[in-house]
């Protein structure tokens, strides 16, 4: 049975325990670990497929998209990890302290559409699975859920966690970047419909943010950060200078598969309707490109079982000493229901996937609203730490940009209903 010494909530104390350059080492680590756990997080199948089906559809203009997500995305987790980090305290935990039992309808929220999300990346996985080895979907699946519970399952998760989505998250951006430099975009104008475009669409730029800013993905990096130790006011500069990397490396990503996607459609290709990710990779560097759009495919797909996972039981462990002697044994369990979950359903159910991002839409605007009523309110949860007054300003505005996100996701949830 795996015991507190082997989960990522004890390298607090290990940290702490160590010297000199293992001590610095381990810092980094944990630090590179939480900006490829906010950043692989991001960028999942789901993202890879919206992208795609948008670029495909709204050609250079959906630059503008990819531009204001990504300033929303700036704003927001500024902010997120400024309070968490400064705090020392996860965003449920928060939540409580401003108004007693807040925090838990906000861990509800984030483990119920991370669960469903997460059947959906394995799904994803499935997929890649498929697309590099030909391997039967059930299979593959099976096979990529067993690898991310083994990798908590060890005996030191955190690291094993912190390495498994670095080396994975550069893998992902060289590969695109070499699919993107292959298909031959049209830079110039993706970077003048950035600011000018012919075409402004805001349900897609509303489906945009709203799957990379919300549920469990807004808080991963930041809650990895607490179980890593690096937090309090001491520690201001590396959380801000660790949320600004993390911010350039979700939005490179998000670019590159851009372009890569711009390429062979501004080629005049049209995509095949059941896997137009896939098709456009094939176009752009043939066999080749479809072995590597597997890789990236499994790549985002596999992080983001282990974000969605390892994020989605960080807001439960805290509620019991228990619970938190036991997290990796629960974020082993979270991905196993997930698998079966996939097995029994045989497909990513699309119904469930549109409620679970209606959830995150919801949880964005209270959580994201605990999280700032705490920068403006509450120095004293922040240790007496005087928040920026520019940070605080950008944040409001986008907390107020996720309420009508938010009003869009509880019309999603009458729709299905109705």
């Amino acid at each position: 049975m795996a015991d507190e010494a082997s989960s990522p909530t004890s390298e607090k104390s290990d940290k702490k325990g160590a010297s000199g350059t293992l001590g610095a080492a381990t810092k980094r680590g944990a630090l590179m670990g939480a900006i490829f756990l906010m950043a692989t997080s991001a960028v999942g199948p789901g993202f890879i497929t919206q992208t795609t089906t948008f670029t495909a559809s709204l050609g250079a203009a959906f630059a503008f998209a990819i531009l204001v997500s990504i300033l929303v995305d700036i704003a927001v987790q500024l902010n997120v990890w400024r309070v968490i980090g400064v705090s020392g305290m996860r965003a449920q935990d928060l939540g409580n302290k401003v108004l007693p039992g807040i925090g838990y309808v906000m861990a509800a929220l984030v483990v119920v559409g991370g669960l469903v999300f997460n059947i959906g990346n394995v799904a994803g996985t499935s997929l890649g699975m498929d697309a590099l080895f030909g391997l039967d979907v059930k299979i593959g699946g099976t096979i990529s859920a067993i690898i991310a519970i083994g990798i908590f399952l060890s005996k030191r998760a955190g690291v094993a966690m912190d390495r498994l989505v670095v080396v994975l998250g550069v893998l992902m951006i060289g590969l695109t970047t070499y699919v993107a430099i292959v298909s031959g975009p049209p830079v110039g104008e993706a970077l003048t419909q950035a600011v000018l475009p012919d075409n402004i669409d805001f349900l897609v730029i509303t489906t945009l943010i709203g799957g990379t800013v919300g549920g469990y993905i807004t808080y991963a990096g930041a809650h990895r950060l607490v179980d890593s130790g690096t937090t309090g006011v001491e520690q201001v500069r590396d959380v801000s200078r660790s949320s600004v990397v993390a911010l350039l490396v979700t939005g490179l990503m998000r670019v590159v598969l851009f372009l890569a996607i711009l390429g062979v459609v501004a080629g005049g290709v049209t995509l095949a309707a059941d896997n137009p990710s896939a098709d456009a990779f094939h176009h752009a560097a043939g066999e080749v490109g479809l072995r590597l759009f597997g890789i990236v495919l499994w790549a985002a797909a596999i992080t983001s079982v282990v974000g969605a996972s390892y994020t989605s039981v960080s807001f439960v462990v805290t509620f019991s000493p228990a619970l938190k002697r036991r997290q990796n044994w629960l974020v082993g369990g979270f991905i196993a229901i997930s698998l079966v979950a996939f097995l029994l359903l045989d497909q990513a159910p699309t119904t469930l996937l549109i409620l679970a991002g209606a959830l995150n839409g919801l949880i964005l605007p209270v959580g994201f609203g605990v999280l700032m009523w705490v920068a403006a309110r509450r120095s004293d949860l922040l240790g007496g730490y005087r928040y920026p007054r520019w940070l605080l300003i950008i944040g409001v505005l986008a907390w107020l940009l996720t309420l009508y996100l938010g009003w869009n996701s509880l019309s999603g949830i009458a729709d299905l209903w109705s």
